[in-house]
């Protein structure tokens, strides 16, 4: 897993939202699916979420990846598990870390259009957002459900809807992102957790390992 590929896992988590085949219905803890494409491909991910906090987990060739985020945008870890390898290694973000994340945030203003269609059985609105330099981003959003406070990412969060279709954004890198599906389906114990035999540095140290930024 290159950096290119560590960031937009990260992206994806950043921007966690959930969509639903019912209509109008409220979420508050549950687990969604969400499809994207990185630089080895095409990434199928399940997410599990609570009012504080979201796990995305998924593979990407031999290694199982798992991201933790806080809905507060304050705390952030990647686990790396390559079992046939004996590697497990968790990088937590410093504070630093944080802080950088959140900073490099776009800045974005939304523009409503009249243009709607289903999505994933939803009923969906564009939004352009568009950023500091003048660059455009359709966003398709959805009024049918609502989600705990913190779960759609900051820089969407006055965009008036959930994004079902958008594009994510982390430390330079975005990425396409659609969510495909939801349910109420708890998080299996331990989940948001890091298990003891992981070895813990931080997420520059986990970045250098998997090919220092190339």
């Amino acid at each position: 897993m290159n950096i290119k590929f560590f960031n937009v896992a990260l992206g994806i988590a950043l921007t966690t939202t959930t969509l639903s085949a019912s209509a109008q219905k409220s979420y508050t803890n549950g687990t969604l699916n969400m499809s994207t494409t990185g630089p080895q491909g095409p990434i199928e991910a399940k997410t599990y979420f609570t009012p504080d906090s979201a796990a995305i987990t998924f593979e990407a060739g031999p290694a199982k990846i798992k991201v933790l985020k806080d809905n507060k945008d304050t705390y952030f870890a990647v686990i790396v598990d390559v079992s046939q390898f004996n590697v497990r290694k968790a990088g937590i973000a410093t504070p630093a870390e944080v802080e950088e994340m959140v900073s490099a945030y776009p800045k974005l203003t939304f523009a409503p259009t009249s243009e709607a269609k289903q999505i994933s059985g939803f009923n969906c609105k564009k939004v352009v957002a568009t950023d500091a330099k003048g660059t455009k981003y359709d966003v398709w959003i959805t009024n049918d459900i609502s989600l705990p406070k913190g779960v759609i990412p900051v820089y969407y969060a006055a965009i008036g809807g959930v994004p079902v279709q958008y594009t994510s954004f982390a430390q330079g890198q975005s990425a396409s992102v659609t969510l495909n599906g939801v349910s109420d389906e708890a998080a299996p114990a331990g989940t948001f957790g890091i298990p003891k035999d992981f070895d813990k540095m931080t997420l520059e140290e986990l970045k250098a390992m998997q090919g220092g930024g190339q």
